[in-house]
């Protein structure tokens, strides 16, 4: 970490002097680290303008997933709907940030059913009354990512299902509750965990959340199944996912094989999940997109 005067140009490009603007926040930090704790360094702590970035990402990431859902309906493929991301994704400005990351061949993750995530869309998966499906949209917008998802219910659905959509929804609050400054990321985590638990359902360990803004996948980590008081010191200016995956039976997961991306359920019961992107701030949380 680069050494800085108080009276120097601060590191986040700001214009002001050091000790107008990051100085007490990095002495602070440097207080925890000497306690032992993990802290983040200063590249994963945005600076104002690509806080701005980031949020103009989140707009078009929404504003995308509204428009799914407008049309999603029985009877459509999983292929359909990569298309409306796509197209409404360019018609705003942005680019799909999922297509060809890695490898992945599409423009949005589809996962139906007992599809846990990164479930790929085909011209033969159909969407049936009764189905619940994870929509997942990342967005490059003007040089900044942005990352949320969805849970949507193909007409009329079981009572079971609509409890495990809803419980994965709450979840997002109940890790919300703890998203402020000089908490830790593991607070967010047994937060959802308990949550999830106390309704008889499970959250799914190997997949998690992660950072996000200025490249896709960014530290830290993000479990729903660490302890409070564990994991990467929260403070202003950190951006990333919370997305914990519900499953209704036990966590135990299953990727295929042969496309090397789908993950589902073990015990072929069904999942849900919902996705924000959020930015600790001085007071609290601001949802980036979702």
């Amino acid at each position: 970490m680069l050494k800085l005067e108080r009276n120097d140009p601060c590191w986040c490009k700001s214009g002001k002097k050091y000790k107008m603007c990051h100085f007490n926040m990095d002495e602070r930090i440097k207080l925890y680290q000497q306690n032992g704790c993990i802290v983040p360094d200063r590249r994963l702590i945005k600076s104002s303008a690509q806080i701005d970035g980031i949020r103009e990402s989140g707009k078009v990431n929404t504003a995308v997933l509204d428009y799914v859902a407008e049309h999603i309906n029985a009877g459509m493929s999983t292929g359909d709907i990569d298309r409306l991301v796509s197209d409404r994704t360019r018609e705003l400005g942005g680019v799909s940030a999922t297509l060809g990351y890695e490898g992945f061949p599409k423009s949005v993750c589809t996962s139906v059913n007992n599809e846990v995530c990164h479930g790929i869309p085909a011209e033969d998966v159909i969407l049936k009354e009764g189905d619940i499906v994870n929509v997942d949209v990342s967005t490059l917008f003007k040089g900044y990512f942005s990352d949320s998802s969805r849970m949507y219910c193909i007409g009329a659905v079981s009572d079971e299902r609509k409890r495990l959509v809803d419980v994965a929804r709450k979840a997002i609050d109940v890790g919300l509750e703890q998203a402020r400054a000089w908490n830790f990321l593991g607070d967010i985590g047994q937060a959802i965990d308990d949550f999830v638990r106390s309704n008889g359902y499970s959250v799914v360990k190997e997949i998690g959340g992660h950072g996000i803004g200025n490249e896709f996948h960014e530290e830290p980590f993000v479990s729903y199944v660490s302890k409070k008081g564990t994991e990467m010191l929260l403070v202003p200016g950190l951006v990333f996912t919370i997305e914990p995956m519900v499953n209704m039976g036990k966590a135990g997961v299953v990727l295929n094989k042969e496309n090397g991306w789908t993950v589902t359920t073990k015990d072929g019961k069904d999942s849900a999940q919902w996705e924000v992107t959020v930015l600790i701030t001085e007071n609290g949380y601001e949802i980036m997109a979702r």
